[in-house]
């Protein structure tokens, strides 16, 4: 495996010459470091690279291998994570100046645990929307996060050190989280894949909450297998999270290979054809890809996506406010003026909206699980445009101007406000930026849309590409 390789390796083909001898842990390891310290400078994914204790890591990998011991399905595979997990020995940031002066993390969280168990190697912590209120990457304590194929443009967020990272060969896998699209806007505009689980699928144990009743966990990678290879790892009841589900894990990967049978997909109109904008284009080439394989398309009505829409927004501004009450009190002019604004503005909503908001998501659910009666899969766009240039305050959609940062989230918000099931593939057209395309499941069905994008990948239909950064001449950061 030589460097530049292993500088486009997937998770798995790493984890494979690790366990076969062909390279060492540590190898891979050093490599991907010298990487980072040479690359990040010119899209500034990281705010923490944890170089020491990742080769320590990595040493006790190679140990475990030349013990005849099995080190694990991820053996070896350098991964990252959005800085609002605790990494033991880092402040838990968050994207934020404010959680800077809290103690260390005194251990890590579940899933970077889990990751451990499997083989994988923490190298450090991401940039990222500060308390994960963002959709753009532009944090203004720790520099924007940029997009590797344009770094005049924005990398997505709230997850978007996460997107930026995996995008530019630095991080085989990387964990994020979304709320209401922070795994699958960034995996959009950088190019890449992710998979928000069903709501309470992996345990939130051990990361800094953004809205408790919104929050789910995922990892981002460039090929549909190691995001399976990831969440195998990562699933699994954790009594910390009082949301995590008490359901026996159910492995994605040894279904990959099969096919995917006689699909049925449900392309909705509605809101979503309303402003699928320039993603709407690259649904309807997964959609072809889909056809092509044997599947079945029909319209779906989802037109009580605007009401969730909506109501998804209720929740999250004031749930948001309601928890950084006390330092929104205490230390406001330490916020990003534009996320505090938000957070103040949730804390003004009439309790009488926010009680209706949750009768209109539970309404929403409803309405969403009668489509899939029907179909076993929606297709809809991720974004409704590729990455804008950094500092772009408003979006024109349907012949009206929105302020961007809200409207990026258009098409995301309406399945994480009721918890389903996401994977995001890329899409790339000649000569243009990258889009995501939403595979939606019903609750529970990972498994069958991580295939699905296995098959679509394999096609050839999707896939994430190299891209063309240039090497800055200064150093990354290192602890």
């Amino acid at each position: 495996m030589t460097g530049t390789d292993l500088t486009w390796a997937t998770a798995a083909g790493i984890a494979a010459e690790v366990r076969a001898g062909r390279i060492t842990a540590f190898e891979v390891t050093g490599r991907i470091l010298d990487r980072i310290a040479r690359m990040d400078p010119a899209i500034n994914a990281f705010t923490d690279i944890t170089a020491s204790a990742a080769l320590t890591e990595a040493e006790a990998v190679d140990a475990a291998i030349a013990a005849g011991r099995d080190p694990g399905p991820l053996a070896g595979v350098p991964f990252a994570v959005k800085n609002l997990f605790d990494v033991a020995g880092l402040p838990t940031r968050a994207g934020s100046k404010i959680n800077r002066d809290r103690p260390p993390a005194t251990e890590d969280a579940v899933l970077i645990r889990r990751m451990r168990a499997a083989g994988a190697v923490l190298v450090g912590a991401l940039n990222m929307g500060e308390y994960a209120y963002d959709f753009t990457g532009e944090n203004a304590h720790d520099g924007a996060c940029l997009n590797p194929h344009d770094t005049s443009r924005m990398s997505g967020g709230s997850s978007s050190g996460c997107g930026a990272a995996t995008a530019a060969g630095l991080a085989p896998i990387s964990l994020g989280s979304d709320t209401n699209g922070s795994l699958r806007v960034p995996a959009s505009m950088c190019g890449v894949f992710s998979l928000k689980p069903t709501y309470g699928r992996l345990p939130r144990t051990g990361t800094f909450s953004f809205v408790d009743s919104l929050d789910h966990l995922g990892p981002f990678a460039r090929a549909p297998r190691d995001l399976a290879l990831a969440y195998d790892a990562m699933q699994g009841h954790d009594a910390g999270d009082h949301a995590c589900a008490r359901r026996p894990p159910e492995p994605a990967v040894p279904g990959l290979d099969r096919d995917t049978g006689p699909l049925r997909v449900g392309l909705p109109g509605g809101w979503f054809a309303r402003f699928g904008g320039d993603g709407t284009e690259a649904a309807d080439h997964v959609a072809r890809g889909l056809r092509r394989m044997g599947a079945t398309l029909s319209r779906v009505d989802l037109d009580a996506a605007e009401a969730g829409r909506a109501a998804a927004y209720l929740v999250t501004n004031s749930e948001s406010a309601a928890f950084h009450l006390d330092r929104l009190r205490s230390w406001a002019e330490d916020f990003d003026p534009d996320t505090r604004d938000r957070f103040l503005a949730g804390a003004l909503l009439p309790a009488a909206w926010v009680a209706r908001a949750q009768r209109v998501r539970a309404w929403w659910l409803d309405r969403a699980l009668e489509a899939f009666d029907a179909v076993d899969l929606l297709i809809v766009p991720a974004t409704p445009v590729s990455a804008p240039p950094v500092g772009q305050k408003e979006l024109t959609l349907d012949g009206t101007p929105h302020p961007l940062r809200p409207t990026i989230g258009l098409l995301s918000q309406p399945f994480s406000c009721i918890g389903l099931p996401v994977v995001t593939v890329p899409v790339f057209e000649a000569g243009a930026m990258p889009i995501g395309v939403q595979i939606v499941a019903r609750p529970w069905a990972e498994a069958l849309a991580l295939r699905v994008a296995e098959a679509l990948a394999r096609d050839g239909v999707v896939g994430a590409r190299p891209p063309q950064i240039v090497e800055p001449q200064r150093a990354a950061r290192a602890v």
